[in-house]
């Protein structure tokens, strides 16, 4: 098995990190020193940490592995941002132009007078390009930097620690994705905050282009910073904290025992919850990427004087935590779903006590 590859039992990453204690009963050393001659154990007898349609063959920790993290990044983050456009529609244009649009439901109605309903999901090609190469480098990234982190910690800081290591992985994972979305999300916030600006990224990239340069596809970049790298490491690390809570608390049966359909609900649950959490600590920054994509020349100083810094924490607040709360309830689910189906753990678990001192 993948869980028992050279490369996993050689790391210092504690197993916690990214699987259950599926095998914490096993002597590490019978595993590693049982002479070749000796039967291996009945399969039925070693409780999986999750039942998938094929032993995975991808070794933990490989370039393989983070492939596949990647590739459960673009599936998880590209649906499920292209999925809500009708609502992150509105809630762009509720952050600038509050007037015009007042409330969800009166938002809703503008745009449909005004677009009809194939105005609901104009901007839906930079935002499925855009957030699956946010996606891809968000977790594949994340995964990385958390063994990075987890192998210069040590294996005992590692397990004290942990929080920080999620939080630091994350935040270096984020800062890694938004260079790739930014200039997806400035196309978005133009095509869909300015009437007939453009149908789409076909034509309004160009047109982007033309009037503010290339360079001007990153003008967001450091709001665009502001907005993701803390609702990144809210994303993650109150997930995986979550995650071991509900095995913990709330679950009587140990993860390592569960269905695959119990653990990959307990993936939702736990990042609807994240996801509602992430909305909060964000939100004023996402009023000042979109105030500065819309506006040519504006400056954040520009957007605190127009917004007021009570609009920054409060308008489009609701509507966003509805949005993000599914949105990143679903984007657990598919990920873990995804690395279900190629065969690999899913995230999170309950961690184990950190190792007892040798004398």
């Amino acid at each position: 098995m993948a869980l028992f590859d050279k490369s996993s039992r050689n790391s210092l990453v504690p197993g916690f990190l990214y699987s259950s204690n599926a095998f914490s009963h096993l002597d590490s050393s019978s595993i590693n020193h049982a002479p070749s001659s000796s039967p291996r154990p009945h399969r039925n007898n070693i409780p999986m940490m999750i039942p998938s349609p094929a032993e995975s063959s991808i070794p933990m920790f490989s370039p393989a592995y983070y492939a596949a993290c990647s590739a459960g990044g673009v599936f998880s983050c590209g649906l499920t941002h292209m999925a809500v456009t009708p609502l992150d529609l509105v809630k762009c244009n509720m952050q600038i132009d509050p007037a015009k649009y007042k409330s969800i439901p009166s938002g809703f109605g503008v745009l449909l007078k005004e677009q009809g309903a194939r105005g609901f999901f104009k901007g839906w090609v930079p935002t499925l390009l855009g957030y699956s190469a946010q996606g891809a480098c968000k977790f594949g990234f994340y995964e990385f930097f958390k063994k990075y982190y987890s192998d210069l910690a040590g294996e005992e800081n590692a397990v004290k620690y942990k929080t920080f290591i999620y939080l630091a992985g994350s935040a270096s994972a984020e800062v890694i994705a938004d260079v790739a979305l930014c200039p997806m999300e400035a196309v978005k916030v133009r095509v869909q905050t300015q009437p007939g600006y453009a149908r789409g990224l076909s034509d309004g990239l160009p047109k982007f282009i033309k009037a503010d340069g290339v360079s001007g596809l990153y003008r967001g970049i450091v709001p665009l910073w502001g907005r993701q790298i803390p609702y990144t490491m809210m994303k993650f690390a109150s997930f995986e904290t979550i995650v071991e809570m509900i095995y913990k608390y709330a679950i009587p049966t140990p993860k390592a025992q569960c269905s695959k359909s119990k653990q990959l609900g307990v993936s939702f649950a736990a990042g609807y919850v994240a996801g509602v959490l992430c909305a909060i600590v964000s939100h004023p920054a996402d009023n000042l990427v979109s105030f500065l994509n819309n506006a040519k020349g504006a400056t954040v100083g520009d957007a605190v004087k127009k917004i007021g810094v009570v609009g920054l924490f409060t308008r489009g607040l609701p509507l966003r935590i509805v949005m993000i709360g599914t949105l990143t309830g679903a984007q657990w689910g598919l990920y873990d779903s995804f690395k279900v189906f190629v065969g690999l753990p899913t995230t999170g678990g309950a961690a184990p006590p950190p190792p007892t001192p040798t004398n």
